[in-house]
């Protein structure tokens, strides 16, 4: 588990990077291409979300508060934008994104107390 999470905190940019890029392409394309999955569309957006906050919360580079308010900005405009790439911009959307950030958040603070309280414990 620490080999992962070391990974993950160590290729922490080129992760947010390019679940950014899925995020953005996948919330702008034209919503009669898009295949169908399961589950809540309001769910897609939590986790997608919360995945994007976990790298950046595990890294904790400078600024790293500012990086969380510009997805929420971000995910601001992109639904702000879909009504002009044939999508349907809800606020309901945006309310799962932030809570998909702090749900992130919260999961690598988790993460990071478990993280030393192995390291203390050998």
């Amino acid at each position: 588990m620490n080999t992962l999470i070391n990974l993950i905190e160590y290729y922490w940019l080129i992760i947010t990077l390019f679940l950014l890029a899925v995020i953005a392409t996948l919330s702008l394309w034209p919503a009669e291409h898009l295949p169908q999955v399961p589950g809540s569309d309001k769910t897609h957006h939590f986790i997608a979300y919360g995945a994007l906050m976990l790298p950046v919360a595990l890294r904790k580079p400078k600024h790293w508060l500012w990086i969380a308010l510009s997805f929420t900005v971000l995910s601001g405009a992109i639904e702000l934008i879909q009504p002009y790439v044939n999508r349907y911009g809800e606020w309901l959307d945006m309310a799962a994104n932030v809570a998909g950030l702090a749900c992130g958040i919260v999961a690598a603070k988790i993460i990071l107390h478990l993280k030393m309280v192995t390291l203390n414990n050998t």
